[in-house]
């Protein structure tokens, strides 16, 4: 993507946010490309890193009701939602 689109999705801080080059104006030509760097997927990575080395993420979620309740109304089954104590 970087070759392809270069500095119009690559500038000084990495990739812009967003961008869709089938929006294509008079302004965008090349289509659009978003200005903005909100780094909101940052966070979610640390967590995934810390998942992935020891579990604590996935096991905290595990045991909290509203995400299993989320779920089983969502129709899933099986695996760790059956294997819980329902109170």
């Amino acid at each position: 993507m970087r070759r392809k689109y270069g500095g119009s999705l690559w500038t000084h801080y990495g990739f812009v946010d967003a961008f869709n080059p089938t929006y294509k104006t008079p302004a965008t030509p090349a289509g659009w490309f978003d200005q903005d760097y909100l780094g909101i997927d940052q966070g979610p990575i640390v967590l995934m890193i810390e998942n992935l080395r020891n579990e604590f993420v996935w096991h905290i979620m595990k045991k909290n009701p509203y995400v299993v309740g989320g779920l089983k109304k969502a129709g899933f089954r099986g695996g760790w939602l059956d294997s819980l104590k329902t109170r």
